[in-house]
């Protein structure tokens, strides 16, 4: 201010150096390409309303900006280099942390001591000097000790040393020794407990397909055992009777085996129902399930869309009207909800379920039993299910029907099946390894081994399926034991193998598994080994069967 220069103004000076030759001023050249004011005004937005406007003064570089290294694009080879500004770096927030810093590069230390000369003096009395002799100590010279003594001193050190050190280690491996002993005791017992309690499982899950047979593997081995029995009375009857006595019983033992075979279709029959019953509801469950995505952090996030809502309520719905035991005004309620739901369609299938609404209602108002309402319910059960599968009326459904095929397009792997004179699709039959022509579909198959020679193949798919799990851990690429069907496994068994193993000749069937003969090989037929499932872990672990 003292100079007179006012600011935002202008000041025009001259400068000149004292040795010119050496350090000569050099002009400055300004950028050319910049254009911006010195002064600018910038509008800043205090409050919703509010606007200030800020006078801002640009400072201009005169000099160079330091390069501070950048990279360059691998498939262009553009350069691009890091930004330096003027503004210095934002400190960062104290912590509370109180933090050091180091060289990076770490100083290399040695010590190394040394011993300086000292000079020493030894006084002695004389005349004229007296030295008191009061903390003097006397020393009487010891016993002389040979080397040979110091070393056979040294040698029993040593033995006493070695002596007791032995002793450790003895102790150490025999309490290691006792400790694998109790271990591998104790292995055993869980490993035998174990066994034990799987063979006990299996009997149970036997018995209890026996029981309560749902599936056509429990059925068909109800047939099996059946069979057996059948057999066993049979060769009861021809060793013990003869003649008309003998003919009694065989009648008397077929009118016993056609009654258990009527109760076993009886049995049948229910299972049917109650899968299907189970098919349905799991049918409605799923169109009922809402949408669910997995997040990054491992949540499951459930979603409900109108379409899954909807296919709830219809799903709520058709439990109710299947409920037994229901009030006669809880009946009435059900079937007045059912009506007003159905009625927001107008169509022939509606209309039947109205008709047959009203007539239960009507009904139901007369006093009719409930076990003479049975088929009516059905009816009504059957025909509200055909509604919740028509996706016009619930759209969720879509999604979860197969998609019919075009009729004009010619269907393909059609075959004829000689027993019921049937065209059926090709995965309908059962295609074994040795077979040329397709005869039996599998329903008919399975009905001759129903009438005829009553065989369970249910232990030979549990081989079958372990075959498939060990094999698919060896080598995911591996395709024969996928193209071999039960019947195939059931001849390499029994046939080829003598249905026991190999080593111990054990015959039961549930402790039993296929294995490759040579581990480095592929499964095959030709390269297969039947074993208990303790010797297939040990043959597992043989690398060289050739040098065994």
């Amino acid at each position: 201010m003292g100079l007179g220069v006012q600011p935002h103004g202008t000041v025009q000076f001259e400068m000149s150096s004292l040795d010119p030759e050496n350090y000569p001023i050099k002009p400055v050249k300004p950028q050319q390409e910049c254009n911006m004011p010195d002064v600018i005004t910038v509008r800043v937005q205090k409050d919703k309303d509010t606007f200030q406007d800020v006078v801002v003064e640009i400072e201009r570089a005169t000099r160079k900006k330091a390069f501070l290294g950048g990279y360059s694009h691998k498939l262009t080879k553009t350069e691009y280099h890091h930004a330096a500004v003027q503004t210095m770096a934002r400190r960062r927030p104290d912590r509370g942390v109180e933090t050091f810093s180091r060289d990076s590069q770490t100083v290399e230390v040695k010590s190394q001591a040394q011993q300086c000369t000292i000079n020493t003096c030894t006084q002695m009395t004389k005349i004229g000097c007296y030295m008191s002799n009061m903390k003097d100590k006397l020393i009487i010279p010891g016993t002389y000790i040979t080397a040979d003594e110091y070393h056979s001193k040294r040698l029993k050190a040593v033995l006493t040393i070695q002596t007791y050190t032995r002793r450790w280690q003895a102790k150490q491996i025999a309490a290691q020794l006792r400790l694998d002993k109790e271990l591998r005791v104790a292995w055993a017992e869980r490993e035998e407990r174990r066994k034990r309690e799987e063979k006990e499982e299996q009997i149970r899950a036997e018995y209890h397909r026996r029981m309560n047979p749902e599936k056509k593997e429990d059925f068909a081995l109800l047939y099996n055992a059946l069979e057996s029995w059948r057999q066993e009375e049979v060769e009861h009857i021809d060793a013990t009777l003869c003649g008309a006595e003998r003919k009694a019983a065989l009648c008397a033992l077929l009118e016993e085996e056609t009654q258990l075979i009527a109760s076993i279709g009886c049995h049948r029959i229910a299972a049917g129902e109650r899968n299907q019953e189970k098919a349905v509801q799991a049918f409605l469950n799923k169109c009922a399930a809402p949408k669910r995505w997995q997040a990054f952090d491992g949540t499951i996030t459930e979603m409900d869309t109108p379409y899954t809502i909807r296919a709830k309520e219809l799903r709520d719905l058709y439990r109710s009207i299947n409920l037994h035991y229901l009030s006669q005004a809880e009946r009435l309620d059900v079937l007045l909800t059912l009506k007003h739901t159905i009625k927001e369609h107008h169509c022939k299938l509606t209309q039947q379920i109205v008709e047959l609404i009203n007539r239960e209602a009507d009904l139901l108002t007369r006093g009719v039993k409930e076990s003479n309402l049975e088929g009516l319910r059905k009816r009504i059960s059957t025909l509200f299910l055909q509604y919740i599968k028509t996706p016009i009326f619930n759209p969720q459904v879509s999604k979860l029907l197969r998609v019919p095929q075009d009729p004009s397009q010619p269907r393909k792997n059609i075959y004829f099946c000689r027993s019921c004179s049937s065209y059926l699709p090709s995965t309908d039959f059962a295609l074994p390894a040795n077979a040329r022509v397709l005869v039996l579909c599998r329903r008919c198959s399975e009905l001759d081994n129903e009438a005829r020679s009553r065989e369970d193949v249910s232990q030979y798919k549990t081989i079958l399926k372990q075959l498939r799990k060990t094999e698919a851990e060896y080598s995911p690429d591996a395709k024969i034991m996928y193209l071999l069907q039960d019947q195939d496994l059931r001849y390499l068994v029994d046939v080829v193998w003598r249905a026991q193993s190999v080593l111990s000749a054990w015959n039961d069937l549930r402790d039993l598994l296929m294995v490759r003969w040579d581990k480095q090989l592929e499964w095959s037929p030709w390269n297969c080994i039947l074993l208990t499932k303790d010797e297939a872990a040990a043959h597992v672990k043989v690398e060289n069967v050739e040098k065994v």
